[in-house]
């Protein structure tokens, strides 16, 4: 019989929303009334949390029926806390569809807060191993968190699964064979963002380029990948400034300032979530959005920033993300957006479709590898693994690439147009560009320079 903690997700999931992320009393016994009044409650569930989960939660199949333990560490608190409560959300959604498999294995998962502090996740994932007897670590939005995580799974030769962090470091240069990503990473983002600056230069010949990226492993790995994929384009630019805000910076005012004093005519910016947001709002309060075109190729086109730019986006806003609540225009996508919306009443940030990848991922190598503690069977299971996702355009299938354990996909970038499909973002993106999977994969050459092989 499942758990106490899967019965709450598996059965009342729309419930737990609604008490979770009521803001204010009223709302709050609102909702229980006619929750109540509706019987949708079941007798036996206890009371819900009035808050959303800030610690441990226990999702699948419990210890003793459970034919594997998947060991997950996301933020659930800060700025970046929604990452893990929509991952939560996927990993539920991803639990269903593998219950209604009788062949599929049964996953026990945990789930608890990295607090985006490596130190603690590493000594967390340690005792995730020690005292869970957990068979695989998943998860990590930050990418500094995500290394140390992956740099303990090395130590401890134990398979690890990145659903969100996207530095390519971590597949690259430190790749190493208990190591794999389910989302695109810093070098396909940038990959595909370079051939669009490319074809932009050919359009208005700009050659003016700044960039302004978190100052820690992400943004600093995300500057090299686009200036790597500029230079194998052949495309001529001059940098006029690169900026370093710290992670979760609160004020950009010193950066915007020096970016209006010497304008470049495109600024890349990888600021994330909150922090992305925060610089939008306090740019568009300057003349920044009409001295330059702004993009963000890797997270700029989160659901979350789509919802904050509300009917009046900053002009020439260029944007992308690792997935993308109405593109593809697929079944499967459509599928996975409104059974998230269904279970938990708002519409997926990226990092949702990263954690229902990865769980997928799992139980499939399971059942090629036929026992999850045969670790070197479900290494060569992992490697070459085909496996659907939403982000698939139609006529492919995603696979991770057994050189680097990457996972191969498309990037689409567009800009923000009028749509209300999707309350209550008033605008998503459109007008899009897409780079097919297999042009953006690092060269072997690349690959082998970035690891410092012979030939590289």
């Amino acid at each position: 019989m499942p758990g106490l903690n899967t019965r709450l997700y598996q059965t009342v999931p729309t419930l737990l929303h609604r008490f979770w992320y009521c803001q204010r009393p009223w709302q709050f016994w609102l909702a229980a009334i006619v929750l109540l009044a509706s019987g949708a409650l079941r007798a036996e569930a206890p009371a819900q949390p009035s808050t959303p989960p800030v610690g441990r939660v226990e999702l699948g199949a419990e210890d003793s029926h459970a034919d594997a333990t998947v060991a997950c560490m996301y933020p659930m608190t800060g700025r970046s806390a929604s990452f893990g409560r929509d991952s939560i959300v996927a990993i539920q959604l991803a639990l269903e569809e593998l219950s209604s498999d009788p062949d599929a294995p049964r996953l026990r998962v945990i789930v608890d807060d990295s607090r985006s502090k490596a130190s603690f996740a590493v000594r967390m994932a340690e005792d995730f191993i020690q005292n869970d007897d957990a068979n695989i670590l998943c998860g990590m939005v930050s990418s500094g968190v995500g290394m140390a995580v992956s740099r303990l799974a090395k130590q401890r030769k134990i398979i690890m699964v990145g659903t969100d962090h996207a530095s390519s470091r971590a597949s690259l240069e430190e790749g190493h064979r208990y190591y794999f990503r389910v989302s695109s990473d810093t070098w396909y983002s940038h990959a595909a963002g370079a051939r669009y600056l490319a074809e932009l230069q050919e359009k208005n010949g700009w050659r003016k380029l700044a960039f302004l990226g978190p100052d820690y492993e992400y943004g600093r790995v995300a500057w090299r990948d686009l200036r790597q994929a500029m230079n194998q384009n052949n495309t001529r630019y001059e940098v006029t400034g690169t900026y370093w805000p710290k992670l979760y910076e609160p004020d950009y005012s010193l950066y915007i300032q020096s970016l209006l004093e010497s304008p470049p005519d495109v600024l890349v910016v990888s600021l994330w979530g909150g922090d992305f947001i925060a610089f939008l709002e306090q740019a568009r309060t300057t003349q920044l959005f009409s001295r330059m075109r702004v993009a963000n190729f890797d997270a700029g086109g989160d659901y979350e920033t789509l919802v904050s730019l509300k009917d009046d986006p900053p002009e020439g806003l260029i944007l992308s993300a690792r997935h993308h609540v109405n593109w593809p225009d697929t079944e499967q996508n459509r599928r996975f957006v409104t059974r998230f919306h269904e279970l938990s009443g708002r519409y997926p940030s990226y990092s949702a479709q990263g954690a229902y990848a990865g769980m997928l991922a799992i139980a499939r190598a399971i059942s090629i590898a036929g026992d999850v503690t045969d670790t070197d069977a479900m290494i060569e299971a992992l490697e070459g693994l085909e496996i659907p996702l939403p982000k698939d355009p139609e006529g492919y299938v995603s696979y991770i690439d057994p050189d680097t354990h990457q996972i191969v996909q498309a990037q689409a970038i567009g800009t923000p147009v009028a749509n209300d499909q999707y309350p209550p973002a008033q605008v998503m993106l459109g007008n899009w560009t897409v780079y097919d999977a297999e042009s953006l994969k690092p060269s072997p050459a690349l690959v082998k320079k970035r690891r410092g092989e012979p030939g590289g």
